[in-house]
């Protein structure tokens, strides 16, 4: 099977995200200017450099009550800083409850019952109890292609790591089951992890 993407796939469901998975979850929490806390997964997320350490992740859809976008962008648009939250298996229904489209006001932590901790370099608050957390600071935002598709990037200026997460000196996702997006409404959980060596 061909298809162009721009001409429809004709398949009863849109084979793109199965294709290009698993994807880590970035769990971005933010605080905007008003006060509000918010929580929501993004799975078009990823590391993109080693020094200064970067992530970005994408919006792509919008709330009518966010001109044009969603409340992560428009609360990183405000304050320059985000938090990325790693999600385990345990925090599955939890991190699936914060993905609705609720009201700018509504505060995904309590909503979800999921005890927040505040951040050590930045005004934001985090999952306490995840994984690992980055704290970031806006490096810029740019719009894609699209109506709604926004690409955030930051610089990571502080890592939370959870004490049972590190194994012999490694931060290991095998201990703790990482959760992944597949595609459609599948995810992954990794527990399994093998080594290959680079050549020379």
């Amino acid at each position: 099977m061909f298809y162009e993407p721009k001409n429809g796939h004709g398949l009863p469901h849109n084979p793109f995200n199965a294709v290009v998975s698993p994807r880590p979850i970035g769990w971005i929490s933010t605080r905007g200017t008003d006060g509000y806390d918010n929580l929501a997964p993004y799975s078009f997320f990823n590391a993109v450099a080693y020094e200064p350490p970067q992530v970005m992740f994408s919006s792509t859809s919008t709330k009518p009550d966010r001109d044009g976008t969603k409340d992560s962008v428009a609360h990183i648009r405000e304050t320059g800083v985000f938090a990325v939250n790693i999600v385990e298996y345990a925090a599955k229904d939890a991190m699936n409850q914060t993905s609705g489209a609720w009201d700018k006001d509504t505060d995904e932590f309590a909503l979800a019952d999921i005890a927040k901790a505040e951040c050590n370099g930045i005004a934001c608050a985090r999952v306490s109890n995840a994984p690992a957390t980055l704290e970031c600071k806006l490096t810029q935002i740019v719009q894609l292609p699209g109506a709604a598709n926004f690409a955030v990037f930051g610089e990571v200026i502080g890592v939370h790591l959870r004490d049972d997460c590190l194994i012999d000196g490694k931060f290991d996702v095998t201990k703790f089951g990482m959760l992944a997006r597949m595609g459609y409404q599948d995810y992954a959980v990794v527990r399994d992890a093998f080594t290959l060596k680079r050549p020379g």
